[in-house]
């Protein structure tokens, strides 16, 4: 194999990983929705799914995983029914993160080995984001009574559906945009939990 065919092969199995780390990573907003748009791309001959997993293009798959998308992101605009979703997702997203990563990794042709390593990479990358969604939707029902609710539901529909179609054209770029808005949400979470000296010293000069 000459050096151009190594290189080759390498920038594939980037591309393929990225691919795969940003359909778990939106199946932790989204849990149907990337596994949907991989379908229908599929079944329009531009995308590339792992060879046990070209039933995500069949009709009766569309069907089913377009009517759990919208009953998803109808649900997330209504109070309740949203905090309900999230708590059903903490096991169904990091499952969907799985299949999604495991069908992105075309190179792995051994289904099962495919699903072990969708299992190992997919399910804590759409842990993380589903976590941070639950953490800044408790935010804002605090904070807004949950007004604000159905606003960010509406940007995490969009980020999810750009995200799941970039994924397939620039997925080097998804995953470097994923991995941005990671390093975001850590630092907000973190900016959340820190002590606050001052008021602590304030505090501590009352006593």
């Amino acid at each position: 194999m000459d050096d151009a065919s190594v290189w080759s092969s390498a920038f594939s199995w980037i591309g393929t990983v990225a691919l795969a780390i940003t359909l778990a990573a939106v199946a932790g907003l989204r849990a149907w929705l990337p596994l949907l748009v991989a379908g229908v791309l599929s079944r329009l001959g531009i995308a590339d799914l792992g060879g046990s997993f070209g039933w995500l293009g069949s009709l009766p798959a569309l069907v089913l995983l377009g009517g759990a998308t919208v009953l998803e992101v109808a649900g997330d605009k209504i109070p309740i029914v949203d905090h309900l979703l999230d708590s059903v997702g903490t096991v169904v997203r990091p499952l969907t993160g799985t299949l999604a990563a495991a069908a992105a990794l075309v190179h792995v042709r051994d289904p099962m080995v495919a699903l072990v390593i969708g299992l190992v990479v997919g399910a804590p990358i759409a842990l993380a984001p589903h976590v941070a969604k639950t953490t800044l939707r408790g935010v804002s029902t605090a904070t807004t009574a949950g007004f604000a609710n159905p606003v960010l539901s509406l940007l995490e529909d969009g980020v999810s559906l750009v995200l799941s179609v970039l994924a397939f054209l620039m997925p080097i770029l998804a995953a470097l945009m994923v991995a941005t808005g990671a390093w975001l949400i850590w630092r907000w979470l973190r900016r959340r939990r820190a002590p606050r000296g001052p008021a602590l010293a304030d505090h501590g000069d009352r006593c």
